[in-house]
């Protein structure tokens, strides 16, 4: 009984542990700002999929001229993804469909692009899908910046 009652007690402080890691992950990549909740999926086929595979739920953060993108459900401390401002081409944007609606959060707009040759979506709100349209356009002159 006492064993049983200590091995319940590590397994519960280490679930508290792990979720209290997650948070402080976040808010340190949040401490300098510019973050935003945004959804990936990486490396995508050339005919849409809506089946709601491939997203990973995560957090964006600028960074001068690059936009560093976190798992949320990591411990991690460094970006899964890192876009270049220079190297992303948006294709185009749409409204979740199909599945995608319950693998993503519910107001989110699916921007389609490609980075270095690799095609690739982002889920985001509306809000942040301005923002980051509006930061992507805000290049320094002399870089190139393809958005349709």
């Amino acid at each position: 009984m006492v064993l049983a009652l200590t091995v319940c007690g590590i397994v519960v402080a280490l679930v508290v542990v792990g979720l209290f890691l997650f948070g402080l992950r976040r808010r340190l990549i949040q401490r300098s700002g510019g973050t935003f909740d945004c959804s990936l999926r990486w490396d995508i086929p050339e005919k849409p999929d809506n089946s709601g595979k491939g997203w990973s739920y995560g957090v964006a953060r600028y960074n001068g001229d690059s936009v560093e993108w976190y798992r949320v459900f990591s411990y991690a401390y460094r970006p899964r993804r890192v876009l270049s401002r220079h190297r992303i081409e948006v294709a185009g944007r749409r409204l979740p469909e199909g599945e995608e609606e319950l693998a993503l959060l519910s107001d989110a707009v699916i921007l389609a692009c490609t980075h270095r040759g690799t095609r690739l979506e982002l889920a985001m709100s509306d809000d942040a899908l301005t923002g980051f349209l509006a930061w992507l356009e805000a290049a320094p002159p002399g870089q190139r910046v393809n958005v349709a």
